[in-house]
């Protein structure tokens, strides 16, 4: 079975949706999983995004079938598998740490699942060799696993996980052993080979950046309840709460209150003068309090008594500025009282420095804002 031989397989199995129905799981007084409901659709690729302690492992390993939910239900095509075995389950699954057999060569863990279900080895072979070329490991097969990179195990691990043609894979933390560079290598990687299969997929992650670029969707865990699903650009562009803004990448807040725009909609009268039409679809109402989510990239700055910048701009003093490479990042201290940072662009040494009085520009077009933080 070459590669294209492999994906073909693939394409003609069913790969599942996954419904996750009201599970919970909790040990003694803690609620590790609290009401989650979720839905995957086949072919899709989901992360379960959180910090540590979030539920979001845990939400994993219920669907694996090696945590017992306390309830809910774990649907696989409609078919209730919550107390299925984790073999009668038809699911990948790679972990953190790859968890390959160390005595074993390449070829031998790759075929360890085919040879437990008792597959001719003929077959197995094929299997193997389809395999290892497609997560690009063709020649390496003799190899022990302590004769590969990191980036090279986390493929033999891949490889393993799909050499039986599961219908759901699972990712546990699949990057946390890497380095910066290849984990960013590898990103691309696990989503070129999920997208050649077309197999239903859930990660599990606590890197936004890992998130945003692998996935469909996105499922922002907290305290064992999801946040907000939505694509990566909802989940950025539009967040459903402050929580999520924060953990999405760097966000300043601007507080003010919303109030009926001049031309229909709503705006937000910011305290710290600007104000601003919200976007349609925002989370506030007339009358409450709000933060405007105002992304660092999104900042624009030039000095006090320069040109090019908007007569609406924001009056701030610079506190710091740090060069960053392909940015600055500038800290902005507002007569209002509230701090932000603004990332500008590399584009040569900056017209201002620490200490400086600078206008800070908004965006244009229309804002989010989300209800205030307490």
């Amino acid at each position: 079975m070459n590669q294209d031989t492999f994906r073909q397989a693939g394409r003609e199995r069913r790969f599942a949706n996954l419904e996750l129905a009201g599970l919970c799981k909790r040990f003694g007084e803690v609620a590790a999983i609290d009401g989650v409901s979720l839905t995957v659709q086949a072919g899709e690729f989901l992360t379960l995004l959180g910090a540590s302690g979030s539920g979001k492992s845990t939400t994993l390993m219920a669907v694996a079938g090696f945590v017992q939910p306390t309830s809910g239900q774990v649907l696989v095509n409609g078919v209730d598998q919550t107390h299925s075995p984790p073999y009668r389950r038809d699911i990948g699954l790679v972990f953190q740490h790859y968890a390959l057999f160390p005595h074993l060569t390449v070829e031998r863990n790759v075929a360890f699942p085919l040879e437990m279900r008792r597959m001719a080895k003929a077959d197995i072979a094929r299997r193997v060799k389809g395999a290892l070329d497609l997560v690009r490991l063709d020649g390496f097969g003799a190899r022990k696993p302590s004769e590969l990179s990191g980036g090279q195990q986390q493929r033999v691990a891949l490889a393993r996980a799909l050499v039986y043609e599961p219908s759901i894979l699972l990712l546990d933390e699949p990057l946390g052993a890497l380095d910066k560079n290849l984990r960013e290598e590898m990103q691309y990687e696990i989503r070129r080979i999920q997208q050649s299969l077309g197999i239903t997929t859930i990660s599990v992650t606590h890197d936004q950046q890992e998130a945003i670029t692998m996935s469909d969707r996105i499922a922002i865990m907290r305290a064992g309840r999801i946040e907000q699903v939505g694509t990566p650009a909802e989940i950025y562009e539009r967040p459903a709460t402050r929580f999520v803004a924060e953990f999405m990448g760097s966000s300043n807040f601007l507080r003010g209150r919303v109030e009926p725009g001049a031309h229909g909609g709503l705006q937000l009268r910011t305290e710290a003068g600007p104000v601003v039409a919200l976007a349609e679809g925002v989370p506030v109402g007339a009358g409450s309090a709000a933060d405007l989510v105002v992304r660092p990239e999104r900042l624009s700055c030039v000095p006090a008594a320069g040109d090019g910048a908007d007569p609406g701009a924001i009056q701030a003093t610079a506190t710091q500025v740090v060069y960053v490479g392909d940015a600055w990042r500038v800290s902005l201290a507002l007569a209002s009282g509230e701090h932000i940072v603004a990332s500008q662009a590399n584009r040569g040494p900056l017209p201002f420095a620490a200490g400086d009085r600078v206008r800070v520009g908004l965006q244009a077009q229309a804002q989010w804002a989300v209800p205030a933080a307490a």
